[in-house]
């Protein structure tokens, strides 16, 4: 069983391109096992996880409780409206006060980047990040990744186009760079308000039309205008957005390639970033993406917290 040498998962930079191949290998394993009548393996039995949910999550927060259960660890699940946060206690002082309780791992997702380090600094537990203000998503990213592996059989050459509010983009943060990592082409699409300040930092190309880039992608990434951290949009209407960069059934059937796949990381905004119609579609794989979550997180952990034994072995 190959581990991660890294002791956090913070950035997507932290994980060499042989350990995200070993993580999308063990993943699917677990995606196999995740369909079986008895879920539950007891590889990571004794072993204490703290949820730290400071914002809110849906997908996130129940595929690493999911992944968590599946593999007989024990959670504790913490978020900011039941703890003493509402007192003002400090991010450092809740993390020395769980350090005393010898936590083995915490998943932390703050409305502010760099939250993940402070842990990490005052724990001695692993920390992964599980999004951090607009900074980056590295589980996310890894559940991509095994997505278009699995549709696609490679990531390697293949072009992505990440199409949005790429700025205020956590998920975009650590994507573009692990396509990059990947030998994919990864492209940002979005008009000048919504490209980030260096797109060049992410190892990606910059365009500012859709209907340009998209006879070439092969994957079509998109993701949605995040007015809770734009404070305003930045572009003249929500309509006119979605006339130029929504991706509809137009654009789907007469721009994109036949077998290029879409892809969103939700909540998804319907009528604007996509359409109803395209979210039905069978290239469509945005459920897929909610699969891959749990069996891609079950791998994460297992490897970080050393397993007891082989996956393969252990899902015998």
């Amino acid at each position: 069983m190959a581990g991660i040498a890294s002791k956090h998962l913070i950035r997507i930079e932290d994980l060499t391109v042989d350990e995200i191949y070993s993580v999308l290998e063990n993943a699917a394993t677990f995606k196999e096992i995740n369909t079986r009548t008895i879920k539950k393996l007891p590889t990571l039995r004794g072993r204490t996880i703290i949820n730290m949910f400071l914002e809110p999550s849906t997908r996130t927060r129940s595929s690493f409780e999911l992944a968590e259960k599946r593999l007989s660890a024990d959670s504790l699940n913490f978020s900011a409206s039941s703890s003493a946060t509402v007192k003002g206690e400090s991010l450092l002082d809740t993390a020395e006060t769980f350090d005393a309780m010898k936590i083995d791992m915490v998943i932390v997702r703050h409305r502010y980047g760099g939250s993940p380090w402070i842990l990490a600094e005052a724990m001695d537990a692993h920390i992964i990040n599980g999004g951090d203000g607009i900074h980056q998503h590295p589980t996310q990213t890894l559940l991509d990744l095994f997505t278009i592996q699995e549709a696609k059989g490679r990531i390697a050459g293949l072009t992505v186009g990440i199409v949005g509010d790429i700025y205020h983009s956590r998920v975009a943060g650590s994507l573009a760079p692990a396509l990059k990592m990947m030998g994919a082409r990864p492209i940002c699409i979005a008009p000048p308000s919504y490209q980030p300040d260096v797109p060049e930092a992410l190892g990606a190309e910059v365009s500012h039309s859709l209907d340009e880039a998209l006879p070439d992608l092969d994957v079509v990434y998109l993701l949605r205008i995040q007015g809770e951290r734009a404070q305003g949009l930045s572009v003249p209407s929500l309509r006119e957005y979605a006339t130029v960069y929504g991706m509809n059934q137009w654009r789907m059937d007469n721009l994109m390639k036949p077998d290029a796949i879409i892809m969103h990381p939700g909540p998804m905004n319907r009528g604007v970033e996509i359409t109803p119609e395209v979210i039905a579609d069978s290239r469509s794989l945005v459920l897929d993406q909610v699969n891959a979550g749990v069996a891609v997180r079950m791998a994460v952990m297992y490897q970080m917290l050393g397993g007891e034994g082989d996956v393969a072995t252990a899902a015998r």
